[in-house]
């Protein structure tokens, strides 16, 4: 009874959000969908004594027939029933629209040069570009629309070398974490022979004379293809020579999940080796170039919080760390005399977190997180407050970037409803000047933004931000899409997107909780979120929903959840704990069966800082009370769902989706559908070209149109 309750009020319930003046689809009434089958195996998993059933284990095998043959009568049920809900077309020419305005970076300063990227609008990608003059017209440097006819060959990195007289960059094809490296001279716009591959998530970090770059690469297994399950090892790449010449500089031999990544100083005097293990703690070791026959010796290597170079008065050193200072401070010290009993504190920790700080010039430049908004303060190189950056609003700063040699950086400001605005600040008077400004077809003037906070099951104070119209009467009828991410220490701030632009354009309710697991208050909010306490964020998400139902932003058929990778399962959490909440929820590429997201097939181990493993009995049994694969329950009515992925995510495989999708087609116990889009020539979301994302987000916001009674 209480389904059909439900199903009335989504269909009695039409506030005016659509794109157009005429409500397109009001005769949609849900009706069961013949699913593909899936086959179900006898899989049995033994975990300390709790056996375990895995029926989907067989998708595992990305490759295998029976697979694909799945994955494609998935898109052809999923595509044909999202392409005929008549407003979606109306979306996409309303995104195109949208996305259509001239966007840029930050300018970086490399010797005499410029670099920063342009969009003119809806190229796929950014460009590129070089100028010694900021007030004169500049060059391409690198065109990556120029790489494919689909635009899904995309820039994933580069580095300018400290001259500006060469850029390593990279290409990923197809949205792969797996990227090419070349270098291109920019007086000439050529590249240098060699091709450097085998990488991911790795910069190039370059000498001072410009003659070459550390590097971290993955070892190459029998096939000749990088090995991503073994550790990745430094290597120094000498410009003009072969990949197969580059010099071996260090390995982790000791410890087996530890990788390495290089990082040269501003003086170019020392060699940086960050070892990443996870997302709580690191270690740097150091060599001195200026002797060749240095040996590399740990600097920080007592494994007790995390430490970020910022930069170097020779052998005095500027790091962020939280170690002793949860929420953040920043310290100096003589690199001759590293013991903690020498470290100076220069900015000590303070009531908020530290989200980044730079060293440029005489500066160190601290941005902090304000209630989850940024708050920037200055201080000179022995920790004197030199006053803030003024801000336009609650919004989000990134840039800064810079050297000692240095006189003024650049930044960006942005918030939910305020473009990329990029100042150029001088530090000498402490001025901001406005250098671009964004400007898109978004109304937000007709926007009202809020931030609330609310109370957590355990009585936390969670801070939220609600971005609505502002004539919308709060009466539960809005159309409302809740977002979350919770994990990894990665705080959601405001900042303006264009995904999130359409919703807003469409009329809906944007709501972004700020749960923990992320970093908006420090290392202690990051800790409450991971391993046995990760059920932590899926309360504080189910808390801001029942706060907007509570507050009359919404009500459960108005309200649509959606995350992305960690936030993928955030929804898959949610959902299966809760089903009766929400009226929509959309996972995408998210991590979604716990008990196996870090074994060779998904390659994932290091999240375990987050999650745990379920080769641990506690962990395990944290793991399996909330991993949305194993907790769907046959007959219960789920919210209606579309699961999105794609085939080429080798960071979130996308079986994780595949078995969730199968699980719960299987036990749906009401018409509402549950759809599972699997994108092609895509990956995890980086590089996806501007048509791919328009169309992603149409059949998202179509979706939810029909599903939420819009």
């Amino acid at each position: 009874m209480r389904r059909l309750l439900l199903l009335a009020a989504v269909l009695g319930t039409t506030a005016g959000c659509a794109p157009g003046s005429v409500d397109d689809d009001a005769g949609y009434v849900p009706a069961p969908l013949d699913y593909p089958p899936a086959r179900r195996s006898g899989q049995v998993d033994d975990y300390f004594g709790t056996t375990v059933a895995d029926p989907y284990r067989w998708m595992e095998n990305l490759d295998a027939a029976d697979v694909q043959e799945w994955v494609t009568a998935q898109n052809e049920l999923s595509r044909p029933w999202l392409e005929s809900i008549p407003v979606r077309e109306r979306i996409i020419e309303r995104g195109k629209k949208l996305w259509n305005y001239e966007r840029y970076t930050p300018p970086i300063q490399r010797g005499e040069r410029y670099f920063f990227e342009r969009n003119d609008g809806l190229q796929d990608q950014n460009v590129l570009y070089v100028t010694d003059d900021l007030d004169r017209p500049p060059s391409v440097v690198i065109d990556p629309n120029r790489l494919s006819d689909d635009g899904t060959v995309s820039l994933s990195g580069y580095s300018v070398s400290p001259d500006g007289r060469f850029v390593a960059w990279s290409v990923s094809d197809g949205g792969t974490d797996w990227d090419e490296w070349r270098i291109r001279r920019v007086d000439r716009g050529e590249d240098l022979p060699e091709v450097l591959r085998y990488t991911k998530f790795t910069g190039a970090a370059w000498l001072p004379d410009s003659s070459g770059f550390f590097y971290s690469r993955y070892p190459v297994d029998a096939d000749g293809n990088g090995d991503d399950s073994r550790q990745v090892q430094v290597f120094f790449h000498q410009l003009g020579s072969p990949q197969s010449e580059d010099a071996l500089v260090y390995e982790v031999t000791d410890h087996p999940t530890r990788n390495p990544y290089a990082q040269v100083t501003d003086d170019g005097r020392f060699l940086l080796i960050r070892i990443f293990d996870g997302y709580d703690a690191n270690a740097i070791y150091i060599r001195e170039l200026t002797d060749g026959e240095a040996d590399i010796l740990p600097l920080f290597d007592a494994w007790d919080g995390r430490y970020t170079y910022l930069g170097n008065d020779g052998p005095r050193f500027f790091l962020l760390t939280d170690a002793d200072a949860p929420r953040g401070r920043i310290i100096a010290v003589d690199v001759r005399a590293a013991d903690p009993a020498n470290w100076q504190n220069l900015v000590p920790e303070g009531p908020f977190a530290i989200e980044s700080a730079e060293r440029v010039g005489n500066r160190l430049i601290v941005e902090y997180l304000e209630d989850a908004a940024s708050v920037v303060r200055t201080f000179d190189l022995n920790g004197v407050e030199q006053g803030p950056v003024e801000l336009p609003g609650l919004g989000t700063v990134s840039g800064f970037d810079g050297g000692p040699e240095h006189s003024q950086t650049f930044y960006r400001y942005t918030s939910y409803t305020s473009p990329d605005a990029i100042f150029r600040y001088d530090l000498a008077t402490g001025q901001s000047d406005l250098f671009r400004q964004a400007s898109t077809d978004l109304d937000t003037a007709a926007l009202t933004t809020e931030r609330v906070f609310y109370e957590s099951k355990d009585g936390t104070r969670v801070p939220m931000i609600i971005v609505r119209p502002g004539n919308a009467p709060r009466d539960g009828r809005n159309p409302t899409l809740l977002y979350g991410y919770g994990g990894f220490n990665a705080s959601q701030t405001p900042r303006y997107q264009n995904r999130f632009a359409l919703w807003l354009d469409l009329g809906g309710t944007l709501a972004v909780a700020n749960l923990r697991g992320g970093g908006e208050y420090g290392a202690r909010w990051h800790e409450a979120g991971t391993k046995l306490n990760k059920q932590n964020v899926f309360d504080d998400f189910v808390a801001a929903a029942d706060y907007l139902i509570a507050e009359g932003y919404t009500s459960t058929p108005k309200l649509g959840i959606n995350g992305r990778s960690n936030g993928g399962l955030l929804v898959g959490a949610v959902m299966t704990q809760h089903p009766n909440l929400f009226g929509a929820a959309i996972p995408v590429v998210g991590v979604l069966d716990m008990l196996r997201y870090h074994t060779p097939s998904a390659n994932a181990r290091q999240w375990s800082s987050d999650y745990g493993l379920s080769e641990n009995e506690a962990e395990f049994a944290a793991l399996k009370a909330y991993s949305p694969v194993h907790n769907i329950r046959p007959g219960t009515c789920y919210p209606a769902t579309l699961i999105v992925t794609a085939d080429r995510d080798d960071r979130v495989v996308p079986w994780h989706s595949f078995k969730f999708g199968a699980a719960l087609q299987a036990a749906q116990g009401c018409p509402r559908p549950v759809l599972v889009r699997v994108e092609t020539r895509a990956g995890h979301g980086a590089g996806k070209p501007v048509w791919m994302q328009i169309e992603d987000m149409a059949d998202r916001y179509a979706f939810l149109y029909r599903e939420l009674g819009m």
